[in-house]
């Protein structure tokens, strides 16, 4: 496990970089996997190679519903699980917790958070989610977005697990995934689904469904409230009207237009979100670990 921070140990929670205005992409820099072909990288590098900065399956909408429910404060110390571009990132330190963490088992993605922070108590872990090497109950709120979906069962398993421990009794958690619909879908259309998925991302997507993902949170501790869902609309224009603002959609959509490689991947990924729209969804998720942890 590695530590990225850019704070110095005498500077407070005020001295958080404010976030920007939203559409504004004012860190835009390199994205992992840059040296990755067009044909095999994985698709929300793709996204963002092309200049997506929003990767979440339910779009702001789901994440400020997320951000909503937590009322994060000042007196809050924060983990968030694969900031992936910052989106997230820069919404939390907004709220000026008293701490940030992320942790990202990617050290460029890593890296790329790392340029994000600044001020106190604000650092960035390379270390895998199921890793952290955090202190048992040592934080108030966790936050995972986007993650968990391409992780198989044991290593979903792991991880919640993990991040039950470094909560605190009481803490929150929040988690921003893909879903099944509906609940009592059958094997092979599981199965379908998640070829057709994983074909076009280049990536293994295990989504479980809305009552799998409660169940689960629930094995841990974790208690969660009702869900807010949303349609899987990532690719789709009012979609990336909302999460990119003007500007940011039309930079993407040139860069992906002028592409022939990176036009073909977008083009099978929409056409396979579409194909089984019936059978996706995005899911926000909060709740509190138990008193007795």
């Amino acid at each position: 496990m590695s530590t990225i921070s850019n704070s110095s140990a005498s500077a407070t929670a005020s001295d958080v970089t404010p976030a920007p205005a939203h559409g504004s992409h004012a860190h835009d820099k390199a994205v992992p996997a840059a040296g990755v072909d067009e044909s095999r990288v994985a698709g929300h590098w793709l996204l963002a190679r092309m200049g997506k900065r929003v990767l979440r399956p339910g779009g702001v909408e789901t994440t400020q519903w997320l951000l909503d429910s937590l009322a994060i404060g000042p007196d809050d110390d924060i983990v968030e699980v694969a900031p992936g571009m910052g989106a997230t990132t820069r919404l939390l330190l907004d709220a000026n917790p008293a701490s940030y963490t992320g942790v990202d088992r990617d050290p460029e993605a890593a890296a790329l958070v790392g340029d994000l922070l600044a001020g106190g108590n604000r650092r960035i872990v390379n270390a895998p989610a199921s890793e952290t090497g955090l202190p048992d109950n040592s934080v108030d709120v966790v936050v995972g977005e986007a993650y968990l979906t391409m992780q198989p069962e044991s290593v979903k398993r792991r991880t919640i697990a993990e991040l039950a421990r470094i909560l605190r009794p009481g803490g929150r958690f929040a988690l921003h995934e893909i879903a099944f619909a509906p609940n009592d879908i059958d094997d092979d259309r599981r199965k379908a689904v998640t070829d057709s998925l994983t074909s076009s991302i280049k990536v293994s997507v295990n989504p479980i469904t809305v009552n799998g993902w409660r169940e689960l949170l629930a094995e841990y501790g974790i208690i969660t409230s009702d869900p807010h869902l949303t349609p899987l609309h990532l690719l789709e224009p009012r979609r990336l009207l909302n999460d990119e603002g003007v500007l940011g959609a039309t930079k993407f959509v040139f860069n992906v237009a002028r592409n022939p490689a990176a036009r073909k991947r977008v083009k099978a990924m929409r056409a396979s979100m579409r194909a089984n729209a019936a059978n996706l969804q995005a899911i926000g998720l909060t709740g509190r670990l138990s008193d007795d942890g």
